[in-house]
């Protein structure tokens, strides 16, 4: 049997909500760190700001990487 590409990962409903909520709260993050560059560029609350940004989409391929694997375990079955 001939293996079809997905156009899209397969991710459970969990994990798919909580990779929006993270990316919506990183997105809010870009804009924070967008708007303190414009108006005073204070080195030690944008390296906080980049860092908690940072963290979230390692939090967001953490998952994204988990379900795939999940996945991959699943079908090895």
């Amino acid at each position: 049997m001939r293996a079809t590409r997905l156009s899209a990962p397969v991710v459970s409903t969990d994990a798919t909500a909580e990779i929006n909520r993270l990316q919506h709260e990183l997105a809010g993050f870009n804009e924070r760190i967008t708007e303190l560059e414009r108006q005073h560029p204070e080195a030690s609350r944008l390296e906080a700001l980049r860092a908690s940004a940072l963290l979230l989409a390692r939090q967001i391929d953490e998952l994204r990487c988990s379900s795939s694997t999940d996945l991959t375990e699943l079908l090895a079955k």
